[in-house]
């Protein structure tokens, strides 16, 4: 089973638009893909196990709500050092521009 879950967990890592996707990532920048796949498994594992012993129904919005929220903390840090570098409008567009190039 926990080969199985952690096969699980590595697929979620590779794809782009899965409701874990965020978690797994976020897990993978702090600590590595390794710890990543450790933490997605478990979290695949409790959610199984909520399913099976509570018949509870997977909770998808409750995911996603938690991965909003994460983006929302993520753009009040940014927003904080934005402020604290004192960056005016010209730079800021110099590094958004950098950025999406970067990106592409």
């Amino acid at each position: 089973m926990a080969i199985a879950l952690g096969q699980a967990a590595n697929s979620i890592g590779n794809q782009k638009e899965h409701e874990l996707t965020p978690f797994f990532k976020r897990i993978a920048f702090k600590k590595g893909r390794i710890a990543a796949i450790t933490a997605t498994a478990r979290k695949l594992a409790v959610i199984i196990w909520n399913m099976v012993t509570k018949a509870e129904e997977y909770k998808k919005n409750e995911i996603k709500e938690s991965n909003e929220k994460s983006r929302r903390i993520g753009l009040k840090q940014v927003e904080k050092r934005v402020q604290a570098l004192k960056l005016i409008q010209s730079e800021l567009e110099k590094l958004f521009s950098r950025a999406y190039f970067l990106a592409t």
